[in-house]
């Protein structure tokens, strides 16, 4: 078992961070990326700026294995965008792999050697098998363990209200953006048009700003924000009080813009419909609230993962957030900020089936707020464990800057103070009177 390869499946940060770090303990990795880059999925939200700095993008290992060859880190406080992310730091990473990275390689299935899930005997005696395909064909490739950091970005969150696409929302997809749009690409599908923006996270503010700086160039622009929780709050986070300088100012500039009247708030807005008006749409609310028609939706819900190509191994997920089940009381958004995670390694990605673990934005399952610095100490324990040097595994040290913001998006969803029980009052305009703060 020994000699066989560790099998990372995707080539982002969080999958070449793992295949350096097994590198340098002298471990040989098989890097499987779908997409044809280093990278991949983030380059398609290459125009977003990131509210990390370099200094926090860099995993160690990597920087051990590039700085050899050349490489000059970015400026360490410098915030790079996510084509900068990639061209940067993940394609040379890459380059500095060689061939252990393979791309346009999908894994369609993981499984025990001659065993299917249900099977007992002999199932810690065999290797793991990963099933792939590629443009040349299917192959096999026997590993010894399998690390997962194929990440959430393919599956979207619905804008259904309720977890499962709206009725009428895949017919009206040619309407419904799932990602923040960049706009300096396809302003003129934005330019002088009406918007709603569904979601409280970041990049819901991400593309807030970008919105309300479209609408300041192009004054017919009308922006409607749709949140499912009963009143604004702390949707705009926690300002100057994040210890990400960065991620708090996002919030202000967005909360800055519906100062400046460009956004229009819905709260407790929770979609059940998506209805064809001409070449527009009308969203309709489980309560039977209709929106104003809109020419085009954002819907910025979050991201799911994707555990049916793991069918075959056992793995023990929560059942709320499908996420490791020793990880998810740590990260449970119902009750936990970014800064307030426990650092977690190896001991908490375990799973009953030997030598497979789920990494990076995977490993949180459906919970928001995942930083590279996370995933960076997932795969340096993850790989310790794998190598043998449990001490290194159990010795995880991770602190997390803290969001400003205090409580989870459990307590955020719940409907304003006298609206009434349960998370069904109807949606209402909440007109924002956000006062100047005294100056300082």
């Amino acid at each position: 078992m020994s000699e066989l390869p560790v099998v990372v499946v995707g080539a982002g940060p969080a999958g070449l961070a793992a295949a350096a770090h097994l590198v340098e303990r002298g471990l040989r990795p098989v890097v499987l990326e779908a997409g044809a880059q280093a990278g991949a999925a983030v380059a398609q939200w290459r125009h977003v700026r990131l509210f990390s700095p370099w200094s926090e993008l860099v995993d160690p290992a990597a920087r051990r294995l590039l700085e050899p060859r050349g490489w000059a880190a970015p400026e360490a406080g410098h915030y790079p965008t996510g084509a900068e992310w990639a061209s940067e730091y993940l394609v040379p990473l890459a380059g500095a792999l060689g061939g252990h990275v393979r791309f346009g390689a999908r894994v369609v299935g993981v499984a025990r050697r001659g065993r299917d899930r249900v099977v007992d005997a002999g199932r810690d005696r065999e290797p793991l098998t990963v099933h792939v395909v590629t443009a040349d064909g299917e192959e096999r490739i026997t590993a010894r363990a399998v690390v997962d950091a194929s990440g959430t970005w393919t599956a979207p969150n619905p804008l259904g209200g309720d977890g499962l696409p709206a009725v009428g929302e895949r017919a009206a997809a040619d309407r419904i953006a799932y990602l923040v749009p960049d706009l300096a690409a396809e302003a003129e599908r934005y330019a002088g048009r009406r918007v709603a923006v569904a979601g409280s996270g970041h990049s819901a503010l991400t593309a807030l700003v970008a919105l309300a700086e479209l609408a300041e160039r192009h004054p017919g622009t009308h922006v409607t924000w749709l949140l499912r929780r009963g009143q604004v709050g702390n949707a705009f986070g926690g300002g100057e009080a994040d210890e990400l300088p960065a991620r708090g100012a996002l919030g202000l500039k967005a909360e800055a813009a519906a100062r400046a009247g460009h956004v229009e708030v819905v709260t407790g807005f929770r979609t059940a419909a998506v209805e064809r008006d001409g070449e527009q749409v009308v969203l309709v609310s489980q309560d039977g609230h209709r929106l104003a028609p809109v020419d085009e939706v954002v819907a910025l819900t979050g991201f799911r993962p994707d555990h049916s190509w793991l069918s075959e191994v056992r793995l023990e997920l929560d059942p709320v957030l499908q996420a490791p089940v020793r990880l998810a009381p740590l990260i449970d958004p119902n009750a936990h900020s970014c800064g307030s995670v426990h650092p977690h390694g190896a001991n908490e990605l375990r799973h009953p089936e030997p030598g497979v673990y789920l990494v990076g934005m995977k490993s949180y399952g459906r919970a928001p707020t995942f930083l590279a610095l996370t995933g960076y100490e997932q795969v340096r324990s993850v790989v310790a464990e794998i190598a043998g040097d449990h001490e290194s595994a159990a010795k995880v040290e991770l602190v997390l800057p803290e969001t400003g913001v205090c409580g989870g998006s459990g307590v955020f969803d719940a409907p304003a103070e006298g609206q009434g029980g349960g998370c069904c009052a109807p949606a209402a305009v909440e007109v924002l009177t956000l006062s100047t703060p005294p100056a300082r």
